[in-house]
């Protein structure tokens, strides 16, 4: 299968990967100029803005009695996104599972070091966890966001802290060892499709230089021995992604260590599709998914 001729459209316009990491500022301003007005986004009944253990969380429900909590974690390689660039798949999150969800505003590097971002949304987790009794606890996150996702399930594990029932990874970097050979998706994407191989090192080079160790199973989850008592777990990788395989790695190591994931691929398409393709209907399935695996 080919990428998404929509893709196709938008990334034949990106120039290739710089080699030198970007300017945080401009790439923030960048983004934040690119989302759209309130009047356009997906209605929902309840958004309310907060803050859970001194941090910024964004609050959304579209029905009365929510069936559980989802905390989200955003991508943007830990120095990019915010609650506004991805409050669009919030809403679609809340909108289609019917769940409450806390969207996490965590501090970004390379203002802050490893791992008090981390640290943070492991916080929110817990903060959250005390005002809900029994009701169903998701994480969820996309790209380094779904990195938080299984550092956080990994602590709470240790911790022997077992709230969390479900946790969702959407296109997951989970291994920021970046040399080409570990993933034949890192050559086979490396190229072309929006995210590039080029690109990964200088991405994320302020959380790797801010004290964040590779070899660190709370930096690359993959490398975490035992993987098993974690919760159940909806994976969500891209064709077209350079950390497709990783993605995919991490679900069989997951079903190897005796715990419940499913793991679903899009072969159209590319890394970001959530965020930026979810627009075209067969990549707003993700939304359905999500609330099957939910509900």
């Amino acid at each position: 299968m080919t990428l998404h001729p929509e893709i196709q459209k938008i990334v034949a316009q990106i120039p290739p990967a710089s080699t030198t990491p970007p300017n945080p500022a401009e790439m923030r301003a960048f983004e934040a100029g690119n989302v759209p007005p309130l009047a356009d986004r997906t209605p929902i009944n309840s958004v309310a803005d907060s803050t859970l253990a001194e941090v910024p969380v964004r609050i959304y429900a579209d029905t009365e009695a929510p069936k559980g909590t989802i905390v989200y974690f955003h991508g943007g390689a830990f120095f990019s996104g915010s609650l506004d660039t991805h409050d669009h798949v919030a809403r679609s999150l809340a909108k289609e599972t019917g769940w409450q969800i806390i969207s996490v505003g965590y501090s970004l590097s390379p203002e802050v070091a490893f791992p008090v971002a981390l640290q943070e949304c492991y916080t929110v987790v817990r903060e959250v966890a005390e005002s809900l009794d029994e009701a169903p606890l998701a994480l969820a996150g996309d790209s380094s966001g779904a990195n938080f996702v299984a550092a956080v399930t990994a602590m709470a594990k240790d911790d022997n802290f077992d709230r969390i029932t479900h946790q969702i990874l959407y296109y997951p970097s989970v291994d920021l060892d970046f040399d080409q050979e570990r993933w034949p998706s890192l050559k086979e994407n490396a190229e072309g499709y929006g995210l590039e191989y080029n690109g990964l090192a200088p991405f994320n080079s302020f959380y790797l230089e801010n004290g964040a160790d590779p070899a660190d199973p709370l930096v690359s989850p993959i490398k975490r021995e035992d993987l098993s008592g974690l919760p159940k777990a909806l994976i969500i990788t891209a064709g077209y992604d350079p950390l497709r395989d990783e993605g995919e790695a991490y679900a069989a190591k997951l079903r190897e260590g005796g715990v419940d994931t499913q793991l679903k691929r899009y072969d159209a398409a590319n890394h970001g599709f959530l965020v930026n393709f979810s627009w075209i209907p067969e990549f707003y399935e993700v939304f359905h998914d999500t609330a099957r695996f939910l509900n």
